[in-house]
């Protein structure tokens, strides 16, 4: 599929956009749209974790479904206006669904659906917008984080591991309390170290991959041997700070052994909590192009396969005790006999 990069005309749209050739109808005959809309989150596409999640979605149903699409990328310190009139731009072209990645596309999401009531509108990690044209596609990270810590508190030689956060918020700390919790069912009596980035998204807590090997270094100097981040592109640098003193790193939403960015620091990373964003965007596009689609809220669980943690690391595999444990807590959860705390 030939891939364009098309600059934005319009002020305050995005860096740039790519748009991608394809029909412009399934083979049901029941989509005329142009194709799928996606507006990138704060560190845009190469984040190797939420970003890039939501493309492969993007890749996998313009592929199946023969459809166009265009992604756009965000601005540094841009105003929720500029959200507006990016997604403004993709539903006037007539793109359907029209998806903002993350939650602070949320009012952009409530202004721009209402004037465009024949499109679908999508919007991943929030579950404010009420709206018959609009999809709140959100998930349980706190059950993938709870497998993580329990991956942690399995493999850790030290009894002392470590969570780095790209911004102190409400949908963070899910994260943080997920892997708390699971590392408490293993050990009660572990150590871990905390620490958030930024207060706010637009200090730079999700972007910026040297405060989060600034922070890795820290905590592995107090003497972590095992760091979970939830800090999108961040969370590469705690990966490299991981890989440089030969300890484990935990990713997140992505499968981060498997970034080819990240290649040269795979061996250290001992699994991923998975948020299945690139599975939501393409049900959400599939739901548009077979003319059912979604409305509401749909949340990913570990039961529905919305959430999960990868074990494409050999090293892991290897692992057949915290294997085990994973295995056991992931059931537990599925089954009732265990509930995540999100704070």
């Amino acid at each position: 599929m030939a891939v364009a990069v098309v600059a934005l005309a319009a002020a305050g749209c995005g860096k740039s956009s790519t748009d991608s050739g394809g029909g412009s109808s399934s083979e049901s005959g029941k989509y005329s749209g142009k194709g799928i809309g996606l507006a990138y989150d704060v560190g845009g596409k190469g984040d190797q974790s939420f970003n890039d999640a939501a493309f492969s979605g993007l890749e996998k149903a313009q592929k199946d479904f023969s459809l166009g699409g265009r992604d756009i990328e965000p601005q540094d310190g841009e105003s929720n206006a500029d959200k507006v009139q990016r997604l403004e731009q993709l539903a006037k072209a007539g793109y359907n669904p029209v998806i903002g990645v993350g939650f602070v596309y949320a009012p952009a999401v409530k202004e721009v659906a209402a004037k465009y009531p024949k499109t679908t509108f999508g919007i991943i990690d929030d579950d404010t917008v009420k709206a018959g044209n609009v999809v709140d596609l959100v998930f349980h990270e706190e059950q993938a984080s709870y497998l993580a810590g329990v991956a942690a508190a399995k493999a850790t030689k030290k009894n002392h591991i470590g969570f780095v956060g790209g911004v102190d918020i409400p949908l963070i700390h899910k994260f943080e309390a997920g892997f708390d919790q699971g590392a408490r069912s293993v050990n009660p009596k572990i150590k871990i170290e905390s620490q958030y980035l930024t207060q706010t998204a637009q200090e730079g807590g999700f972007s910026s991959p040297d405060k989060g090997k600034d922070a890795a270094n820290g905590q592995i100097e107090k003497g972590a041997d095992v760091i979970y981040h939830a800090a999108g592109l961040s969370g590469q640098g705690v990966i490299q700070s991981a890989a440089a003193h030969k300890v484990w790193a935990i990713g997140v939403d992505s499968d981060q052994y498997q970034q080819s960015a990240l290649a040269g620091y795979k061996d250290w990373i001992l699994g991923s909590a998975l948020k299945n964003v690139g599975g939501a965007v393409y049900d959400l596009t599939k739901s548009v192009v077979d003319g059912k689609p979604l409305t509401g809220e749909v949340r990913g669980d570990l039961k529905s396969g919305g959430v999960g943690f990868a074990d494409s690391n050999p090293k892991y595999q290897a692992m057949k005790d915290v294997v085990a444990a994973v295995d056991k807590a992931k059931q537990d959860i599925t089954d009732g006999k265990v509930t995540v705390a999100t704070k």
